[in-house]
């Protein structure tokens, strides 16, 4: 099969690091296309002789595969590729293997929308609950990110820190790990952190302090509209011109 033309991953002598690094090898070539939906995999002694590992190892690999969506075992058929709308697109392992294939930036902007979906709805709720003691935190953040406008990498921490808190204060569990599962996972690709001028980290605090005072007001519409208008922008800025969304 063309695909294991590729050469296949240094495996770990530990036979659970020795399954992942066959899950992650064959995550790369499903995602890139190389192994697209519909096509099969090997046999399992293929598989084995293809990474030099046991039949227990690739068992537990396309069962982690599985779990994730990605193949479906048939009885009498063999290990297929599923569609690309079975897979489960809030694993991290695989998140993170199709932002780096994202060349059209099509999973980043849908990534941006779900951001701003749900972060707004939590600073509503944030400006509804917040405390005086969760008002001086955030006040605290922002401190930081005034001092830290300067350090970009510094600024970064401290603006996640931020919205971290704000989805805290909000009470909303799910939302807060679904943020938090997509969005570490882009932070991991240079094309989505990208490079910020000065004046646009300025812009991006003036930003942060319009939503902390709408939360310190108790004013739940503005908080979501300004932390929408934030999130947004501010991706806008970042992303490079593509074929369907022009720079501007």
């Amino acid at each position: 099969m063309s695909a294991l033309a590729f050469p296949a991953p240094d495996v770990p002598h530990h036979r659970g690091r020795r399954a992942d690094a066959v899950v992650d090898h064959l995550i790369e070539l499903i995602v890139s296309g190389v192994v697209p939906p519909g096509s099969s995999l090997p046999v399992e002694s293929a598989l084995c002789e293809a990474f030099g590992v046991s039949r227990t190892v690739v068992r537990e690999a396309i069962k982690s595969l599985e779990a994730k969506g990605l193949l479906k075992v048939r009885q009498g058929v063999g290990t297929l590729v599923s569609a690309q709308e079975s897979w489960n697109l809030l694993d991290p392992a695989l998140l993170t293997a199709i932002v780096r294939h994202d060349e059209r930036y099509d999973i980043l902007d849908q990534l941006v929308d779900v951001r701003t979906s749900l972060e707004s709805s939590m600073a509503r709720e944030a400006a509804r609950k917040a405390t005086p003691a969760d008002i001086a935190e955030l006040r605290d953040l922002m401190a930081q990110l005034d001092a830290a406008v300067g350090e970009p990498d510094l600024l970064d921490d401290i603006d996640v820190t931020f919205h971290e808190r704000i989805m805290l204060v909000s009470g909303n569990r799910l939302g807060r790990a679904i943020v938090h599962t997509v969005h570490a996972e882009a932070r991991r690709s240079p094309r989505y952190v990208g490079h910020s001028a000065l004046k646009h980290r300025r812009q991006s605090n003036r930003q942060h302090r319009a939503v902390l005072e709408a939360i310190a007001a108790g004013d739940p519409d503005a908080a979501a509209s300004l932390m929408a208008e934030h999130i947004a922008t501010s991706w806008q800025r970042r992303r490079p011109a593509g074929p369907h969304r022009p720079a501007g």
